[in-house]
């Protein structure tokens, strides 16, 4: 976990045009890796190493793309995360490219896609697995929703937007005179400072996911089959937790800067909400025309209370990345 420490370190954030931020590129470790473009590497069943922005194997490939859970955050090798544990053991008929990034949101998710497109030639199957980011994204107040949804850090851009308003105002004082121009919101959302109606959130959450898979479908073509998949979290999948994962659960909220996980997500993180959420997304799958599986309870049978998944109340260890893969490529029938 300290390689995904430093791998996010905000002090060496990779900032973009359009994305905001993506994976530091060339990054080097004994459990991450990334490409010129910050792409994470996978590995295929002989050991061949793929990534988007650097080989990729010839014929059609398959991409497995989300958040920080698709990324991988928390398996110990390259060779532990679902894009390569679906190309080596799972699903090894094409290669599984790894598409996600760390802390995206659905539109995030879908603007990759659309910026580095021309990088691969004919995509065969399109995995999104996601939905939490959503989720908890869609909690945000309302004035850092904007069309597309609020993103994460998104405090710190209001922020910075403001001063650099504020010093163009100083240099425009200096020619004409002006009233002060009124400041905008700006500032990192307090815990009391997020939408508390669960509809509401579960209804937004929801309508920027599928907006995007329009988008997603239109990039692709008619000839790319894709699939969402509702992520599997601890909190939506079951009510207890293993020892191993309490003790982690706790050490990560001791360090946490912005407070108890279960304080700030709690009312996002039940099964109950998790089914509703799914119910929403099948709908609207289903309009499109798009393959929908909550994983969830697909996951929650084929474990009992005492499989040890998480690293923390999002992330899995290796033994979740593998039941993760397996229970996805069974349930989608992948080759």
């Amino acid at each position: 976990m300290r390689d995904y420490d430093e791998f996010n370190d905000a002090g060496r954030r990779h900032y973009l045009p359009y994305l905001m931020y993506f994976g530091r590129p060339d990054f080097i470790s004994p459990t991450v890796n990334t490409d010129r473009s910050g792409f994470r590497v996978s590995t295929g069943p002989d050991g061949t190493k793929a990534s988007a922005a650097g080989h990729v194997p010839p014929g059609p490939v398959r991409i497995l793309t989300g958040g920080s859970t698709a990324l991988g955050v928390g398996a110990t090798g390259d060779d532990s995360t679902l894009a390569s544990l679906l190309w080596s053991r799972y699903a090894p008929s094409e290669p599984w490219l790894n598409f996600a990034g760390h802390c995206f949101n659905p539109a995030q998710e879908a603007l990759l896609f659309t910026l580095y497109r021309n990088l691969l030639g004919n995509i065969s199957e399109i995995v999104i697995c996601s939905g939490v980011n959503a989720m908890m994204l869609a909690r945000l107040p309302e004035w850092q929703q904007g069309d597309h949804g609020a993103f994460f850090f998104c405090g710190e851009y209001f922020e910075k937007m403001e001063e650099l308003r504020e010093q163009n105002r100083d240099r425009s004082r200096r020619f004409v005179r002006r009233a002060k121009a009124s400041s905008s919101p700006a500032g990192v959302a307090t815990f009391d400072d997020v939408r508390r109606d669960i509809t509401t959130v579960i209804d937004s959450a929801a309508d920027t996911t599928l907006r995007q898979l329009d988008t997603w479908q239109r990039v692709a073509g008619p000839e790319t089959r894709i699939s969402y998949v509702l992520q599997p979290m601890s909190r939506w999948m079951r009510q207890t937790s293993t020892p191993q994962e309490e003790i982690l659960f706790e050490e990560r909220d001791r360090i946490y800067k912005r407070g108890v996980w279960e304080e700030l997500y709690g009312d996002v993180a039940t099964t109950e909400v998790a089914r509703t959420f799914a119910a929403a997304l099948r709908v609207g799958c289903e309009k499109r025309g798009v393959r929908f599986l909550d994983l969830n309870p697909v996951v929650a049978e084929a474990t009992t209370p005492h499989d040890w998944l998480f690293v923390d109340r999002v992330h899995y260890n290796d033994t979740g990345h593998d039941i993760v893969a397996r229970t996805m490529a069974e349930a989608l029938e992948l080759s």
